[in-house]
């Protein structure tokens, strides 16, 4: 079977349509809202999907050069900063579990391990494995960590547009044309080799978070002095746009209003429980009102990662939230649903 089967070509085309379609009507985010929208359109629709593969994987490479680029050494001297923030960070994610498991498993009926890892806020794949592993419904969990991320990720822009005025059509850094060749080699090699390393050893999200470390390195070095240009990023937030829309290929509507309708209650929970905790944050003084925002939504770490380079917040403060919630969730998830069995 060839890479652009008839599936992935289906994909790409919705993908491109809806993308199009925003940039036509000047809406936030058209790369990355707008295939997500497509690609909804197209699974209730009854058209077969598939997810970018390996290409998509690559992509989401990018994000972790954009966030290590980002690293300097006056960042670093900022990071103990951030520590009063962090130590809400397990907090939120007891809060979000505690809640999240009785809503799935004594009110809306799911087993055990599909009601336990569907509450977890985790990398989805992660998530996916542990909860299949415990004997859970993956389509069930693909289908709810999918919403979850549709819902916070389309919901973000909205509030960020119309609260902060946030312009989120401007371009997420300079032109291609502007940057020079062996800065664009540097980051598509640490793309590529900080990816292919932590997959080697075992690393969770591996394709964004083992870049990040060798761009990091290499930007504390002085080798790699400026961010992924522009279009780098748009071509990142469209393959992980797919990523999420073609998890809704083949949805039935059985499926659409027992488990997607489970997946948005409880992402009006999170966002609720979200909106409550950053309001907190934000009150104390202890972070900035929008930095706050992005780093405890608990929507995918890529698309929050997206959503926060465009906005042009702070990286290192909420890159730090998510890796520190994603890290808690993989170490102790697993222990704490064999204790509940």
């Amino acid at each position: 079977m060839s890479y652009l089967d008839r599936g992935r070509l289906t994909t790409f085309a919705a993908a491109a349509a809806g993308a199009a379609l925003f940039l036509v009507l000047h809406l936030p985010l058209p790369l990355l809202l707008g295939p997500l929208a497509a690609c909804l359109v197209a699974a209730l629709s009854g058209i077969r999907m598939r997810d970018a593969g390996i290409l998509g994987t690559f992509m989401r490479t990018f994000l972790g050069v954009a966030v290590g680029s980002s690293i300097q050494p006056a960042t670093l001297g900022h990071i103990p900063d951030f520590a009063l923030s962090l130590l809400f960070v397990p907090v939120f994610v007891l809060t979000i579990g505690g809640l999240g498991y009785p809503l799935f498993r004594r009110v809306l009926g799911f087993d055990h391990a599909t009601a336990f890892y569907a509450a977890m806020p985790g990398g989805l794949q992660d998530m996916l494995i542990f909860g299949e592993e415990a004997g859970g419904n993956p389509r069930a969990l693909s289908l709810i960590h999918a919403t979850r991320v549709l819902f916070i990720v389309t919901l973000a822009p909205v509030i960020m547009t119309h609260v902060w005025s946030v312009d989120l059509t401007r371009p997420p850094g300079q032109p291609a044309a502007d940057a020079p060749p062996l800065q664009i080699a540097l980051m598509v090699a640490s793309g590529f080799l900080g990816w292919k390393i932590a997959e080697r050893a075992g690393l969770f999200g591996a394709s964004i978070l083992g870049p990040l470390i060798l761009t990091a390195i290499l930007s504390l070095a002085g080798l790699i002095t400026m961010r992924p240009p522009a279009e780098i990023i748009w071509a990142a937030q469209f393959f992980i746009a797919i990523a999420v829309g073609s998890k809704y290929s083949g949805i039935t509507w059985a499926e659409l209003k027992r488990i997607v309708g489970a997946g948005l209650v409880h992402a009006l929970l999170l966002g609720c429980l979200s909106l409550a905790l950053i309001e907190v944050i934000h009150r104390s003084g202890i972070a900035p009102a929008r930095e706050a925002f992005l780093a405890f939504l608990p929507g995918g770490q890529a698309e929050m990662v997206v959503i926060a380079i465009v906005a042009g917040a702070d990286l290192a403060y909420v890159v730090s939230h998510h890796l520190l919630r994603i890290i808690l969730v993989i170490l102790l998830a697993p222990l704490a649903e064999r204790w509940l069995r």
